[in-house]
């Protein structure tokens, strides 16, 4: 059986300005912190998008985080949508990563795509991984 391709971005994505200049992630250096993955288009290319996520240990709610990014996207001329949340468990001293868990609010992320922006980020982390268990 073949395995699905994950999209992380639509093909123009990478020669967009506007999404070029929205990094694709921001989490915490260390730590367990609630994240949210976020769909962001540009809404003068309906069909230019990218996937990112954003993670942060001083937002007790997933909607606080949402909340934070919001206008940083808009100031952009970028539109997004939250496409649910999780946990992650980050350990920089172990080069490792844990992706897993669900947001009350927005419910459960595709933690696949999150764990390959992820690793697209942390290139020499040792082992990025998912699980839609725990909370």
């Amino acid at each position: 059986m073949a395995v699905a391709a994950i999209t992380i971005a639509s093909p123009g994505a990478k020669d967009n300005p506007k999404l070029k200049a929205v990094s694709d992630v921001d989490i915490e250096k260390s730590g367990k912190f609630k994240y949210i993955l976020i769909k962001v288009h540009d809404p003068d290319k309906e069909r230019e998008f990218k996937h990112i996520v954003r993670g942060y240990a001083d937002c007790g709610f997933h909607a606080e985080i949402y909340d934070k990014i919001v206008p940083e996207i808009e100031t952009n001329g970028l539109d997004c949508e939250c496409l649910g949340g999780g946990r992650i468990l980050h350990e920089p001293a172990k080069r490792t990563i844990q992706v897993y868990g669900y947001s009350q609010a927005y419910g459960q992320a595709d933690h696949k795509i999150t764990a390959s922006i992820l690793q697209r980020k942390f290139k020499d982390y040792e082992h990025i991984t998912w699980s839609n268990e725990g909370y």
